[in-house]
């Protein structure tokens, strides 16, 4: 008895919650493709919609047909069935008909296909660069570099806070492009494999570690465009949005312009010593940024899947074997490479930081020069 009323209770809280769930929260509607900013999006959609009304043209002449035949000569009013085996005419015009109508879509797309693969006469080239679980970018021609990160909060990840409109589309340094430009993306990834896509950008392209694929942009509306990873990459495969912001060319070239600026004094700052405050400050940022989604915010880990850094034989052992395995990775493990995605100023602050963070206290500090020679 006691066994069925708590099942009764159990299900009444599970579909009262659910109830409240259905009643706040709503699926996307949308029906069709987006058009997109960019002449490829267009093209796909004009492709797509091309396909749909042939399609659509073609189920209104075989199913009216049907319908008409079924209806006018149903046995109820006496029809005679017609008695043939072969008609040379109708084979010949359902063979040329649907030809026909096979070269008439094959033309277009065709045209569509040729253009996607074309990156020539690109004003600007883009190094795209998947990691577990963020994006890199290297703007080859202007010597900018930089990574971009989920910025979501994590509070409203474990739902201790409202989530925001843009809720896991959201990043810190998000990749500017200027519109009316043709810029080509050479995309590639340090690790796993993955996928960069932007919908309303009308492109998807593979991330794959030793090859490098290219696909091209021309974005024509100012504005802020979202995507995310396209391929199973991992546990944060969700956690890894792509968000790009097109802007006129006086807007691009002062971004240019700060980012140049930016880079500039992070180069000049990893001349000089810090203090152990300003390591652990800078320190604990770049760990919550790169580090916590594996070996979690208190530094304990995942057992059996990431090690504890808290109390580990890593952050209390030697500081230069410590800091070779942030730099490098460690082969067969899931422990990436930061060398090519941080600065010596964040690789000597989060080494820092791990090494006297949650009770660690071992007093270390490494310097930016430090990792300059260890690179």
């Amino acid at each position: 008895m006691l066994v069925a009323k708590a099942k009764q209770t159990l299900v009444a809280v599970l579909g009262g919650a659910m109830s409240m769930h259905a009643a706040t929260v709503s699926a996307e509607y949308g029906l069709n493709l987006p058009r997109g900013v960019t002449p490829i999006s267009r093209d796909a959609y004009d492709m797509h919609m091309l396909v749909f009304w042939v399609c659509v043209a073609i189920a209104v002449v075989v199913f009216g047909a049907m319908f008409i035949s079924i209806v006018r000569h149903r046995k109820s009013k006496g029809v005679k069935p017609a008695q043939f085996h072969e008609s040379t005419a109708v084979e010949i015009v359902w063979t040329i008909v649907p030809f026909l109508i096979l070269v008439g879509m094959a033309i277009p797309a065709t045209k569509a296909l040729v253009a996607m693969e074309d990156t020539s006469n690109s004003d600007l080239s883009i190094k795209v660069t998947g990691y577990q679980w963020k994006w890199g970018y290297d703007y080859i021609d202007d010597g900018i570099s930089f990574v971009s990160s989920l910025s979501t909060p994590k509070e409203q990840i474990y739902d201790q806070q409202s989530k925001g409109e843009n809720y896991l589309l959201e990043v810190d340094n998000p990749l500017v492009v200027p519109v009316n430009k043709k810029v080509r993306l050479l995309v590639t990834a340090n690790d796993v494999i993955h996928s960069w896509w932007v919908p309303e950008l009308g492109m998807k392209k593979d991330a794959i570690p030793g090859f490098i694929n290219e696909m091209w942009i021309k974005v024509e509306e100012e504005g802020t465009y979202r995507g995310q990873c396209a391929e199973l990459c991992g546990k944060d495969h969700g956690f890894m949005p792509i968000v790009v912001v097109a802007k006129n060319d006086e807007d691009y070239g002062k971004w240019l312009m700060a980012q140049k600026t930016a880079s500039d004094a992070e180069a000049a700052a990893a001349e000089r010593d810090w203090s152990m405050q300003e390591l652990m400050e800078r320190g604990e940022k770049t760990y919550t940024t790169y580090c916590a989604a594996c070996h979690q915010g208190n530094g304990e880990g995942v057992p059996g899947a990431f090690p504890a850094l808290k109390g580990g034989k890593i952050t209390t052992g030697p500081s230069s074997e410590h800091l070779n395995l942030v730099i490098n990775g460690k082969a067969g493990t899931a422990m990436a490479a930061f060398g090519g995605q941080l600065s010596d100023v964040d690789l000597a602050a989060v080494v820092t930081y791990e090494r006297n963070a949650w009770g660690n206290n071992t007093g270390d500090m490494v310097q930016p020069s430090e990792v300059k020679a260890a690179r």
